[in-house]
């Protein structure tokens, strides 16, 4: 499993939003030359996360995005399994796809199945308000 620029730029992006909006909106201008990332690329990512209703457009001159929810209740697997997909290493531990009709004696199946609990244990228990934490504690006291 390899985790894409979309994945990990839409990890960024809420982060700066949580960071950076103080009930203001924030643009996609100002993270694109914060964050050093193409606009046009965070358009896409944003474009994604608003149809999930992750998050909420502002028009206007002062307009930009903010989080629909608190930084608490969105999870590093919510918003990487809404831009990556499935986070399931193999076929035959992803809930979504049919069981693999070997999987009755196959030992490799534990490698998988315990490979997929321990991916899913640690972004379903990361919060966007762990990562605002953790930046804070990283930049002295700085988020993103």
């Amino acid at each position: 499993m390899r985790i894409s620029t979309k994945g990990r730029y839409a990890l960024i992006l809420m982060l700066d939003i949580a960071c950076n909006s103080n009930e203001n909106p924030v643009s996609i201008k100002d993270i694109s030359a914060r964050q050093k990332i193409s606009d046009k690329y965070l358009e896409q990512i944003i474009a994604v996360l608003n149809g999930a209703g992750y998050v909420r457009s502002v028009r206007g001159p002062q307009g930009g995005y903010l989080l629909r929810k608190s930084p608490e209740e969105y999870t590093v697997g919510m918003i990487l399994r809404l831009t990556e997909g499935s986070l399931a290493p193999v076929s035959c531990v992803d809930s979504d796809e049919p069981s693999c009709d070997k999987l009755d004696g196959c030992v490799t199946y534990r490698i998988w199945d315990k490979l997929n609990k321990a991916i899913n244990d640690v972004v379903d228990n990361i919060t966007l308000a762990d990562l605002m934490d953790w930046q804070m504690a990283e930049a002295d006291n700085y988020c993103i």
